[in-house]
């Protein structure tokens, strides 16, 4: 059953048997707009912007994914393919011929996945601080370092620090870290993190005509910086463009909300 949440929009669970992802639906628009949330939290990341957007323009939903938030008991084998699918399937019961698509980071990878798989029906591509196509391919080590962060939380909370460029107090990092606990469980975020640095569908994306974006902070780690989405994003998108915050590191939607929703938006209005 949908659920009123802060009169602000409405929060439908996932329905397992027909295999539709939980949402979280804002505004009233023509222009609908699915929304897809990184690795370290559900759909609540977004709700700082939701002050700043123009729900009578767009139809946002805000989409979480196997093992999160609104979709936590609905589980997979939560690779890009499968994550992909469940886009298009939510898309479809909705009504959805077409629409926007944004990712956040790891979703950023699966946004580019739908745009692979349906690419006549994602209008326009918006990426915020994306992972690549080609994944981030890391060591054993590396991957336990990275796993360290699901189950630890001093881990979590360095990872957040060093993507901020440690520029925020203790409490601002807390609560990151419980937005983190209140939308993820460790099974389907282990499954993610395997997901983003074991996929590579880059080949399949070269050329792709989608008007696409990519937004980034300035103070995120140097994997998701303007130069280095240039390297990697620029040769696969020939309608390619880069903006940068400057006051933002990896969480725009939460630093800086004003912004991130503009840009979003300044985007999106030409589809």
């Amino acid at each position: 059953m949908a659920s009123n949440v802060g009169n602000m929009g409405t929060a439908i669970p996932a329905d397992i048997d027909l295999m539709i992802l939980g949402h979280y639906k804002y505004g009233e628009g023509s222009v609908p707009v699915l929304v897809l949330h990184e690795w370290l939290a559900a759909h609540h990341n977004y709700l700082p912007m939701l002050s700043y957007v123009d729900a009578g323009r767009f139809t946002y939903l805000f989409a979480d994914l196997r093992g999160y938030g609104l979709s936590g008991n609905f589980l997979g084998d939560f690779s890009a393919a499968e994550a992909a699918a469940d886009v298009l399937r939510l898309a479809d019961a909705l009504g959805f011929e077409s629409f926007c698509l944004v990712g956040h980071s790891m979703s950023g990878m699966i946004a580019q996945r739908v745009a692979a798989d349906a690419p006549d029906r994602v209008n326009r591509l918006l990426l915020i601080s994306p992972v690549p196509a080609s994944g981030f391919k890391t060591d054993e080590a590396g991957f336990r370092s990275m796993a360290a962060i699901v189950e630890n939380r001093a881990a979590a909370a360095a990872a957040v620090g060093a993507r901020t460029g440690y520029r925020y107090g203790s409490a601002w990092v807390a609560r990151k870290l419980d937005l983190m606990a209140a939308g993820g469980q460790s099974e389907p975020m282990m499954g993610y993190l395997r997901m983003f640095t074991g996929t590579d569908f880059a080949d399949e994306l070269a050329g792709l005509q989608t008007p696409v974006s990519v937004l980034v902070g300035e103070h995120d780690i140097e994997a998701y910086r303007e130069a280095t989405i240039v390297k990697n994003f620029g040769p696969l998108f020939p309608n390619l463009s880069v903006q940068v915050s400057r006051e933002a590191g990896h969480y725009m939607m939460l630093e800086t909300p004003v912004w991130a929703a503009s840009r979003i938006e300044q985007f999106l209005e030409a589809a």
